[in-house]
């Protein structure tokens, strides 16, 4: 029997068991089609594919909905180092594998997307690139009642003290 040739393993965090990498190129997503099959309604059809370059494992994602995380950073291409975490959507996967036994020499290759790392990830971790953060009960975080948009006045309708009802809101100095 002869021994299928691996390139290291990806380990789920909180169990399972580990998901041998066989390819040197790996398409992941929720089709049937991809290398490794994960069904969960999270994850994207073709969600990252992982590519093994000069000895390095890199993940890059493929503008999946719910991203690809190395350690907590969402990226968009990195290179992943021995023990790294890999997070596909909220699903985590430590990788293990020797550069040196899959032909690394020297220094390892750049990581990758130094935006994605330092910039993008720091930003959604402060919250900040969040299209919208009120609620759609007008609510902003728990108990905080947005600012409410001015109210156009009609006629008839009493003008808040201080001021006239046929103030228009038009302003002339004169």
């Amino acid at each position: 029997m002869s021994k299928v040739e691996q390139y290291g393993e990806l380990i789920p965090k909180g169990g399972g068991d580990p998901i041998p990498l066989l390819k040197k190129n790996l398409l992941i997503g929720r089709r049937e089609s991809c290398d490794i099959v994960l069904r969960f309604g999270n994850i994207s059809a073709n969600h990252c594919e992982m590519t093994l370059e000069s000895g390095y494992w890199f993940v890059k994602d493929l503008n999946s909905q719910n991203g690809t995380r190395v350690n907590g950073y969402r990226v968009t291409k990195r290179r992943l180092d021995p023990n790294d975490v890999l997070s596909v959507a909220k699903f985590q996967y430590e990788i293990k594998y020797v550069p040196a036994d899959l032909g690394a020499v020297g220094p390892p290759p750049d990581g990758g997307d130094l935006e994605d790392i330092l910039g993008s990830s720091l930003m959604d971790s402060a919250g900040l690139n969040r299209k919208s953060r009120q609620a759609a009960d007008g609510r902003i975080g728990r108990n905080r009642p947005a600012a409410r948009p001015p109210v156009a006045r009609t006629e008839g309708a009493s003008a808040p003290e201080g001021t006239s009802s046929d103030d228009t809101g038009d302003s002339t100095d004169e």
